[in-house]
């Protein structure tokens, strides 16, 4: 069995050469870029990885589909510019591949917060269905959070990703505001209403949510921050919505 890896990019010359020396073991790997301002169309090219450029970002999902369209072998492996395989997960999934025994395969994660390797606050295991039979599986339309919606029988691989999405605080912060808008958005075309009361709940249940029920506790003075940040996110997205509506 052959296999293709996606990767869609925008900015991430400081991953890109970690992501794709990591699947190296590929048949096939390619970066759909929306106009990156760095080298990454550039790093990506220079080891072997076939470059395609979007002008326009229809969102998360609708990207990720463009770049399963442009896949041709017959397994696809999508991963994100800040995901690196190990070693044991290569070896996996070339194990794998050549005698499956399901359609489409979920890969935990083990991401990195600050230098912290994060093993609770709902950060771990956090399975996500990446590994999959090309022609049975796509991308759902969401403009974040976006996820694989597969047909077949699904199942788990024993190893992991490395995730490293927040080198620091500033990046996580970025990220909280770029994805509260675009989920506001979202609601709000959804016809959903939001106003103070439901802003500050949903900020407060999700610190509880994060630091209390999940055991953030146990991740440090990051996983206090984790929550924190988690908190500000719910509450920045309720409150977007609030003033979209009133805006309407």
């Amino acid at each position: 069995m052959t296999l293709s890896v996606i990767i869609i990019t925008r900015n991430e010359a400081a991953h890109i050469g970690a992501c794709i020396d990591s699947v190296s073991f590929a048949d096939e790997i390619v970066v759909l870029d929306s106009g990156s301002a760095d080298e990454t169309r550039a790093i990506a090219a220079a080891r072997g990885a076939r470059v395609v450029t979007t002008e326009d970002w229809p969102g998360f999902g609708p990207q990720k589909n463009r770049a399963l369209d442009l896949a041709t072998c017959d397994w696809v492996l999508s991963i994100d510019a800040d995901e690196r395989v190990t070693p044991e997960l290569a070896g996996e999934i070339r194990r794998t591949l050549r005698q499956p025994d399901a359609d489409a395969y979920e890969i935990a994660r083990l991401s990195n917060f600050c230098g912290r390797w994060i093993r609770h606050s709902g950060w771990w295991p956090d399975y996500v269905l990446r590994l999959f039979r090309r022609g049975t599986a796509r991308f759902n339309d969401a403009p974040v959070h976006e996820s694989v919606q597969a047909r077949g029988r699904t199942a788990r691989l024993r190893e992991h990703f490395l995730h490293y999405p927040y080198p620091d605080l500033e990046s996580l912060v970025a990220k909280i505001n770029r994805y509260s808008t675009d989920a506001a958005a979202a609601m709000h075309a959804q016809g959903r209403k939001a106003g103070v009361v439901s802003a500050a709940g949903h900020g407060a249940w999700t610190f509880v949510r994060i630091y209390i029920l999940r055991r953030g506790f146990l991740d440090g003075k990051e996983g206090f921050v984790l929550a924190a940040a988690g908190a500000a996110g719910s509450f920045f997205r309720y409150s977007k919505l609030m003033f979209l509506n009133k805006r309407k």
